[in-house]
């Protein structure tokens, strides 16, 4: 359970949900299973989002149920002495209406005999569509046992409807705790950042065998010391070419003097992602190529970082970034110009998705790809449909989502190099990302991780302390 933050803020939460449902709505939400890692162990257990979002509540097996009179109901473990003393200490039903602000607390043993009568003569059923495997089914039973009492005067819900639609909306603007948890977080992140590249040049200079699971493991020590509870995904760290693969892990290659490491790692600190990417030399010190590519992704990210207000659209800073970019891309001779033509040819035939091939950024939350709509609700303008030039799909373009205040998202363009015939040969192998994380603001964003420096020049400066 969540100290640092208020019962009364997840009253709050769960308050403004029931105003959502309808009078006579109801809403069902678990929280995720415990997963299975081998024979006798599971993986570390993590709780769903969207029940934290209303509970702040991290037992395994739970249950919420919120009616549209505003009242809730908890369904958790029981207190039980013996498996306490295995798996830890229960806050059990008795103690949860207090501990939580619930109204009413249960047995999570009692479910499947209390849900039925909890949805009898309700109009509507929410639960999360998608997300829990066999929670549809479990849903139509229980609706099952209601259609079996209509001959007592029961009524049974007749529609169902899926409650991540109302959920997403509320957590994709962060309120003032939700901001406040995401600084420290980002914080807590700069300097698991900080402390690992200080520590490659140190090893890198001192001659030793520097490996990139050596480097996972200094960020590890940074974020449990600081109070983190989880990395928030698992950590990116790419030595020399392996920057160029988007999705690596840390494995064993070797950190090497005159190559690029490029790390993506955040914490998560009280159930809040931080989401920091940093690229920098082994040794301390960019090569003439490397500091070319990287001064150019900072130009793009510094294009988005200005296209990122209030009233923009969520597209704006990614195209901001592909501009920059292809210019960059036709400056360098990465791109031919006799071959792909000029800037807006270069964009329309999306030439730059050699190199350039991912979005610039992405919701972020609780979650790291963090839930919220990336088209704008209620916008009425007509759709229009394109041709994909690479993959010849028809794709359909809606009005994007617009920027408000309170949206935290994530600005990170890159470039990556692989070998191929008529890249020049000084770029060969080069991967390069720099991401921040953002909070829209009144006055445009709010930039929460730059405690961790991102100009070239200080990077090397800090490497050389």
């Amino acid at each position: 359970m969540n100290t640092n933050v208020p019962a009364s803020l997840y009253a709050q939460r769960r308050a403004r949900l029931a105003r959502q449902l309808g009078p006579n709505g109801i809403a069902v939400l678990p929280t995720a299973p415990e997963q299975q890692r081998n024979r006798d162990s599971d993986f570390l257990f993590r709780h769903d989002s969207y029940f934290y979002y209303l509970t702040g509540f991290t037992e395994p097996n739970a249950w919420l149920v919120v009616a549209g009179d505003g009242s809730s109901t908890l369904f958790c473990q029981p207190k039980d002495m013996e498996r306490e003393i295995w798996d830890g200490l229960r806050l059990g039903a008795e103690a949860a209406p207090a501990a939580l602000g619930v109204d009413a607390a249960h047995s999570i043993a009692d479910l499947d005999a209390r849900l039925p009568r909890l949805l009898e003569n309700r109009d509507t059923v929410w639960f999360p569509f998608a997300t829990h495997d066999g929670l549809e089914q479990r849903v139509a039973g229980w609706l099952g046992k209601v259609r079996a009492r209509v001959r007592y005067g029961a009524l049974c819900p007749g529609q169902q409807h899926d409650l991540c639609a109302l959920l997403d909306e509320m957590r994709l603007f962060k309120d003032d705790k939700e901001q406040d948890l995401m600084r420290r977080a980002a914080a807590i992140s700069a300097r698991a950042h900080v402390r690992t590249m200080q520590a490659c040049a140190r090893m890198v200079r001192e001659g030793k065998d520097v490996r990139e699971h050596h480097l996972d493991a200094e960020l590890m020590h940074e974020f449990r010391a600081a109070g983190s509870q989880y990395p928030a995904y698992a950590s990116i760290v790419a030595s020399g070419p392996n920057a160029c693969v988007l999705h690596y892990r840390a494995d064993a290659a070797p950190v090497r003097a005159g190559e690029l490491v490029l790390i993506d790692a955040g914490c998560e600190l009280d159930g809040y992602a931080s989401d920091i990417t940093r690229t920098f030399p082994a040794n301390g010190k960019f090569t003439g190529p490397q500091r070319e590519l990287y001064d150019l992704v900072l130009a793009s990210q510094s294009a988005a970082v200005a296209a990122t207000k209030p009233g923009a659209r969520f597209t704006d800073p990614h195209e901001a970034v592909v501009k920059v970019l292809a210019q960059g891309m036709l400056d360098t001779g990465l791109l031919d110009r006799n071959k792909a033509g000029t800037l807006d040819d270069v964009i329309e035939t999306r030439a730059y998705f050699q190199f350039y091939m991912h979005r610039t950024g992405h919701w972020l939350g609780m979650d790291v790809h963090d839930c919220g709509s990336y088209v704008e609700p209620g916008d009425t303008s007509a759709p229009s449909e394109r041709k994909d030039p690479l993959s010849n799909e028809t794709i359909t373009n809606r009005p994007s989502r617009i920027l408000r205040p309170g949206m935290v998202l994530t600005i990170e363009p890159g470039i990556y190099v692989r070998p191929a015939e008529g890249v020049p040969e000084r770029y060969h192998n080069i991967g390069i990302r720099i991401e921040d994380d953002a909070i829209v603001n009144d006055g445009g964003c709010e930039l929460i991780t730059r405690g961790v420096p991102v100009e070239g020049g200080e990077i090397e400066a800090l490497m050389r302390g």
